[in-house]
C-alpha cells in the first residue's frame, strides 16, 4: 500500500488510477469495490486471446473526504488506452448507482443531514472511449453511466477530474461533460475526437498530432477552462485536484447546478452563441479564440505558470 503523504506530493500526470484513487481521499479511509481479488475481467478479452486484466482497467471503491463520503472510479490508461468494456462500464455506472442509493438512505434516516455529509462521485477520467474488442457492450456502458449520471442529478454530485496522460476522449467525452462539475490540470486533455484520430481521417494538415503545442492549444487543460469546457484549473499534484475536491464537497447540490456546462436551455443558448461564434470567426488557431476573449497576448499565456495563468487570463463569455 503506497504511502499516502508520499501520494500527496506526486504528480498526478504519472500516477497510476489506483494510487489516485487512494490518494484523494482521506488516509486509510479507501475500500475498493470489486476489486482484482474478485477478477471481474473482460470475458471478450479473453474470448479474443488477449490479455486481461482483473480489474479491467479500472478502480472503484469509496473513502471519505472529511465528513464526505466519496465514490471514487479511477481509469487507467496504461490498460488498452483506459477504454471501456462491459466490465469496466458496469463498475462505473455501478458506483454511480450506489451513491444515489446510498443518498437516499441516509435522507430517510437522517434528513437533517449536512451538505458536507452527503456523497459526491469523483471520476478520474484517462481513456480513449469505448474499447473497440468489444465494442457494442462498451457502448451500451457509455449509454448506462449516462443514465446513472441522470438519476444523481440534483442529489449526487459527480465530479470529472482529468490529468493523466490519456485525457478524456470518444464517448468518455460526452460522460465528462455531463458531470456536474470538471477538475483539470493543465496537462489534462479533453475532447470527443482524439488528435492522432484526426489525423488519421483527415490528414497531417488538417491536424498535426506530432505538434504537442497544437494538442494542447486545443484539447488541453488550460484551453478548455478559457473556453468555459472546465471549471476548475489546479496544479499537477495529487493534493491540488483532492484540495479542489475538499471544497466542493462542502457545497449543496444545488450550487452544482452553475457548474454544469449543459442541461438546462440556458447552457443550451450558450452553446449555440459558441457555435454561431464559431462561425463568424473561422479561427484558424486556439489562440484566435482566446484573443476574441479579451486576452491581448494570447501566445503568452501557453507558457505562464498557472498562478500567473490564472490571474490574467480572460475566460470567454458568449
Amino acid at each position: 500500500m503506497p504511502d499516502w503523504k508520499a501520494l500527496q506530493e506526486r504528480s498526478f500526470l504519472e500516477s497510476s488510477a489506483r494510487e489516485r484513487a487512494l490518494g484523494l481521499v482521506d488516509d486509510g479511509s479507501f475500500t475498493e469495490l470489486a476489486g482484482p481479488f474478485d477478477r471481474l475481467f473482460s470475458p471478450h478479452l479473453e474470448a479474443l486471446g488477449e490479455a486481461v486484466q482483473f480489474d479491467d482497467g479500472i478502480v472503484t471503491g469509496v473513502g471519505r473526504i472529511g465528513k464526505t463520503p466519496i465514490f471514487v472510479v479511477s481509469q487507467e490508461g496504461r490498460f488498452i488506452g483506459g477504454s471501456v468494456g462491459e466490465v469496466g462500464g458496469a463498475k462505473m455506472a455501478n458506483t454511480i448507482r450506489l451513491a444515489t442509493e446510498f443518498h437516499d438512505q441516509l435522507v430517510a434516516k437522517h434528513p437533517d443531514l449536512t451538505d458536507a455529509e452527503k456523497p459526491m462521485v469523483v471520476i478520474s477520467f484517462e481513456t480513449g472511449g469505448v474499447r473497440l474488442h468489444e465494442s457494442n457492450a462498451g457502448l451500451l456502458a457509455h449509454a448506462e453511466v449516462m443514465d446513472q449520471l441522470q438519476k444523481a442529478r440534483g442529489k449526487v454530485p459527480v465530479v470529472a477530474v482529468i490529468g493523466s496522460k490519456v485525457g478524456c476522449f470518444g464517448g468518455m467525452g460526452f460522460v465528462a461533460a455531463a458531470t456536474d462539475a470538471i477538475v483539470m490540470s493543465e496537462f489534462g486533455r479533453l475532447g470527443l475526437t482524439g488528435p492522432e484520430v484526426i489525423e488519421q481521417e483527415m490528414g497531417k494538415e488538417e491536424f498535426d498530432a506530432s505538434d504537442r503545442g497544437l494538442v494542447f492549444r486545443t484539447t488541453g487543460g488550460k484551453h478548455k477552462y478559457l473556453m468555459g469546457d472546465c471549471n476548475f484549473l489546479v496544479a499537477d499534484s495529487i493534493a491540488a485536484f483532492r484540495a479542489q475536491l475538499a471544497q466542493l464537497a462542502v457545497l449543496p447540490v444545488a450550487e452544482f447546478e452553475k457548474l454544469r456546462r449543459i442541461g438546462s436551455p440556458a447552457a443550451v443558448e450558450r452553446q449555440l452563441r459558441a457555435v454561431a461564434l464559431a462561425a463568424e470567426m473561422q479561427p484558424k488557431d486556439a489562440r484566435d479564440v482566446w484573443a476574441r476573449a479579451g486576452n491581448p497576448d494570447p501566445a503568452a499565456l501557453t507558457d505562464l505558470p498557472l498562478e500567473q495563468f490564472l490571474g490574467l487570463a480572460k475566460r470567454l463569455q458568449v
